[in-house]
């Protein structure tokens, strides 16, 4: 058994959420990887777009190693953007760049990952004062889960576009069945909640 290297196991579990996230893009038209399939808006290119964002900032100007030493791309997103404006593309903002960007966060990022023992310490920009000073690993865990909770917001964007499920391309990590039996479990469901709803006492 070889000894435990905590910064590779972390740095695989940012890699397989980052996979995730974008591989949800994979065979969709601009209008379905853009659409907002919730009521806050949530939409799959947002979600890349926005997790392209964080790497930038957390591995990036909190560590010193700023991605944009000097002009950023006048679609990026700025303190003085509108609300919520990296969490959507504008018909100017292409696929690929967005998609591009976040691969070259990755990049950017893992240089970060490699350069630093997790104990380095940075201190994040737009944090309160009192609490700026953090360390590498903590960074990477907050991201780790950031991006693991906005890929899971993607699985379920993707289902309601195609009815696509799975982790990876490789590795859907879904049980086995056919449309038949996943719309038979899904009328199971819905039946034993109607049930349950039934039971229930009624809320004064």
């Amino acid at each position: 058994m070889t000894a435990p290297d905590p910064k590779a196991d972390l740095l695989r579990y940012l890699q397989d959420a980052r996979d995730a996230l974008l591989w949800k893009l994979d065979g969709l038209s601009e209008y379905d990887v853009r659409r907002p399939l919730t009521p806050t808006g949530t939409n799959l290119l947002g979600l890349v777009k926005h997790a392209a964002g964080v790497e930038l900032g957390y591995f990036g100007d909190t560590f010193g190693r700023p991605f944009f030493a000097e002009d950023p791309p006048s679609w990026w997103y700025t303190q003085d953007a509108e609300p919520n404006a990296d969490m959507w593309a504008t018909p100017d903002e292409s696929r690929e760049d967005i998609a591009g960007l976040y691969r070259r966060a990755w990049e950017h990022a893992d240089g970060t990952i490699g350069e630093l023992p997790l104990d380095a310490t940075g201190h994040v920009p737009w944090w309160p004062e009192e609490r700026r000073e953090t360390t590498l690993h903590h960074i990477l865990v907050r991201v780790i889960a950031d991006t693991s909770r906005h890929a899971g917001h993607a699985d379920i964007v993707r289902e309601l576009i195609d009815g696509a499920v799975g982790l990876t391309q490789a590795k859907d990590s879904m049980p086995p069945g056919d449309r038949a039996m996943w719309e038979a479990h899904r009328h199971r469901l819905e039946a034993a909640a109607r049930e349950a709803d039934k039971a229930a006492p009624t809320q004064a």
